[in-house]
């Protein structure tokens, strides 16, 4: 219970870390939105303020080349070096002015003035882009890095025109260091920005994240729950949105769920209890011949245990060959089988066979379903009542056919001869007296057997009632020189029908007189047994002994049937009607009771009888 209580834990503790893990991969989503977001809208602004920032320096540039165009001179004669000097001394002039560095060209590209560096020492200008751009469209501008200061310079050109020729060029250079400042700390500005904004923007995505996720998580948590048929979890919803939908909708899943799951446990549980209570066995085989269930009944006549044969193939589960041949039919004919036949394990019995295929809408099979009724005890009974019927014909004919023999005698002139028919009137008179008593034992028998006897009870006082009783058999036993023995103790007494009780008496001691050879005994020992809690008996034992012919041991577990002697000749000489012994087994049970029987042949027989003391 331990490790699955833990095992149970650990499993929610990792079903939380994967929702965990869930919400920061969506909060990871959504700061990465936002960041590329805020990145690009970064890159555009800074790219626009460097171009806009560089567009006014480049129209500053253009007045001031359009200024100094025009106001100096542009025609100034002599030898190279003369024009020179007179150029980079007028750059030197107009740089403070200009706040830039001012370089002039020759037409050809070669500098002729600078107001920073030595125009000797400078390279053919002629390929540069600015001046390229100024001889094709009148003005040029280009950024590139200045190997000269070693910085990203900002170069604007104009062309110098005289009579519509171009006789050189202007150009003007401003060191892009403050713009370059200027867009870093814009740079800067925007990443701590960002980074602000990332922090922001995390914690308010993981809120939202979370607030989006935990009613799905909750939700997931009740489905899971439902799935392992805990249906009375419910989602609780607080929002009327798609998400309370939702829940709406899942809660209304869980009802009906378990509405119907509640409906299918009642009809199994019935159907349980109806399978458990049939007294014929129920044995289902899916359509791959697998035993799928068996009631208890089934286990019995079976004699195994539904570990032994549940899941396993019929014709593997070692049941009796007849039944594996009749469901192997079955399955082939698709068609009712019912059949009779003798099974002799766990013990012989005879069993009625019902085998019913399981047939789908579309003629598929879906099983076979095999009843088993024992019907041992039916057919036992159905015998006994034929031979009951047969008994009774028998015993009733001989007794009738000695009356009507003899009478036939008398009415054909035995009369005339006194001895002889007082002799056959005797004799009439005896069978008349046996069936009689043939007659009274049967009706008695069937009523003690259909429970029609009302018993009336009433305390007996054991030992006067066995005095008494025994004193009526005595001169029975005296003919027969047998003596009866009474042993018990004092004052003992029960409840009980004293004149069903005295006939339970009479027919075991008859029964122990009769067999009994002359000169033996028949003895009666009652003794208390079962001692209460105030010491008092709960039940007296009554054990009848005698000296007889005994029976034999094969003999015993029928001597209470009807009509059952263990020696005809000998019962019918004794004018016993084969009813007594049936009768009193009837009577003993009637009075709460139990008889049992010892015997063994030469030494004699013990019947014990056990009777409650109180009812």
């Amino acid at each position: 219970m331990g490790r699955a209580c833990k095992a149970a834990s650990l499993l929610e503790e990792g079903k939380k870390a994967q929702m965990h893990k869930f919400r920061v991969r969506l909060t990871l989503i959504f700061m990465l939105l936002i960041g590329c977001s805020v990145m690009l809208a970064g890159l555009f602004m800074a790219k626009l303020l460097e171009n806009s920032y560089k567009d006014a320096l480049v129209l500053n540039m253009e007045r001031e080349l359009r200024l100094i165009l025009s106001s100096v001179d542009w025609e100034h004669g002599g030898d190279s070096a003369e024009i020179t000097r007179y150029y980079t001394e007028q750059a030197r002039k107009l740089t403070d002015s200009a706040a830039a560095r001012i370089t002039i060209i020759g037409a050809d590209g070669t500098v002729i003035g600078e107001s920073d560096e030595d125009p000797e020492l400078m390279n053919n200008h002629l390929d540069r882009v600015e001046i390229r751009d100024a001889k094709d469209k009148g003005i040029g501008h280009s950024v590139r890095f200045s190997k000269t200061t070693g910085q990203n310079m900002l170069y604007a050109a104009m062309p110098i025109l005289a009579d519509n020729h171009v006789h050189g060029y202007l150009r003007l250079a401003m060191d892009l260091q403050d713009v370059e400042a200027t867009v870093r700390k814009l740079w800067l500005f925007l990443l701590a920005g960002l980074a602000i904004l990332f922090v922001i923007a995390g914690a308010i995505s993981y809120r939202i994240a979370y607030g989006l996720t935990r009613p799905f998580e909750k939700m997931t948590r009740v489905a899971r729950q439902i799935s392992n048929m805990n249906y009375k979890s419910r989602v609780m919803v607080r929002s009327r949105d798609e998400i309370g939908e939702l829940g709406h909708a899942i809660n209304t899943m869980a009802d009906s769920l378990e509405l119907q799951m509640n409906r299918i446990m009642e009809n199994e549980d019935r159907l349980k209890t109806v399978l458990e209570g049939l007294i014929s066995g129920v044995v289902m085989i899916d359509k791959d011949g697998r035993i799928a269930l068996m009631n208890r009944s089934a286990e019995e006549i079976l004699g195994f245990t539904p570990d032994e044969l549940l899941g396993r193939p019929f014709d593997q589960a070692n049941l009796p060959f007849e039944l594996t041949e009749l469901t192997e039919l079955c399955f082939r004919s698709k068609e009712h089988i019912r059949d009779e036949r003798v099974f002799y394990f766990p013990e012989g019995q005879l069993l009625e066979i019902n085998l019913r295929p399981m047939v789908r809408g579309d003629n598929e099979l879906a099983g076979v379903l095999v009843v088993l009724h024992d019907i041992t005890a039916v057919r036992r009974l159905e015998r006994m009542r034929s031979e009951f019927v047969a008994n009774v014909s028998h015993e009733l004919k001989t007794p009738i056919a000695s009356v009507k023999g003899f009478a036939e005698t008398l009415l054909n002139g035995a009369l005339a001869d006194q001895e002889t028919a007082r002799a056959f009137l005797q004799i009439i008179f005896d069978e008349s007296e046996r069936l009689n008593r043939l007659i009274g034992d049967i009706l008695d028998l069937s009523k003690v057997e259909s429970k029609r006897v009302p018993l009336q009870f009433s305390p007996v006082h054991v030992n006067s009632f066995m005095e008494n009783t025994i004193q009526m058999l005595e001169p029975e036993a005296h003919k027969k020189n047998i003596s009866l023995e009474l042993q018990a103790e004092d004052d003992l007494y029960m409840e009980a029908d004293e004149d069903r009780l005295r006939q339970i008496m009479i027919n075991v001691l008859s029964n122990g007189i009769a067999y009994t050879p002359e000169g033996g005994k028949v003895k009666v020992k009652i003794v208390p047994m079962v001692e209460g809690p105030e010491g008092d008996p709960e039940e007296l034992r009554f054990i009848i002994t005698d000296t007889g012919i005994g029976i034999p041991k094969k003999d015993l577990p029928r001597i209470f049937e009807r009509f059952y002697r263990v020696d005809k000749a000998r019962s019918r000489s004794s004018g016993g009607t084969g009813l007594g012994l049936s009768i009193v087994k009837h009577l003993v049970e009637l009075h709460k009771g139990h008889i049992s029987v010892e015997s063994e042949v030469g030494v004699g027989t013990k019947f014990i009888i056990d009777l409650p003391v109180l009812h």
